[in-house]
């Protein structure tokens, strides 16, 4: 497999901006606006939240446990993760190849292991079973 650096450097690159600066510089950005165009303008929320620190804390310390909430509830209870996983699926041969690897890995492992619970019994194999471990072999 030829390796392009420059594709390879751009592919991490996106990967390091997705997930990482840009929810960090996301997550400030949203704090920073909502509490100074927001919290300050509303003498009521300046009682709840006297500085931007304490509205720093106290907003993380809800959203956090509740973003996980939700993460839980995407991956564990709805369509939507199932459905993603489908589409990477659909889209990648590689995926594609590694769920039928996984198929023929474990039929293999199966095959094995009737082999291997007949001759615990000392029971004799046939001609049948011979022909199916050869052709197993030859893939």
């Amino acid at each position: 497999m030829r390796q392009n650096i420059g594709y390879r450097g751009w592919y991490y690159f996106r990967m390091g901006w997705s997930t990482y600066f840009a929810f960090i510089f996301a997550a400030i950005n949203t704090l920073v606006v909502t509490y100074y165009l927001a919290i300050e303008r509303v003498p009521a929320l300046l009682t709840i939240f006297p500085n931007f620190l304490y509205y720093v804390l106290i907003i993380s310390s809800i959203g956090v446990p509740l973003l996980i909430i939700v993460g839980y509830i995407h991956y564990k209870r709805t369509l939507a993760f199932k459905t993603e996983i489908d589409i990477v699926v659909e889209s990648n041969p590689y995926q594609r190849r590694n769920i039928v690897n996984i198929h023929l890995i474990l039929e293999s492992i199966i095959q094995t292991n009737q082999l291997l619970l007949k001759l615990s019994k000392n029971e004799k194999l046939n001609n049948k079973l011979y022909l199916k471990l050869e052709i197993m072999a030859r893939h």
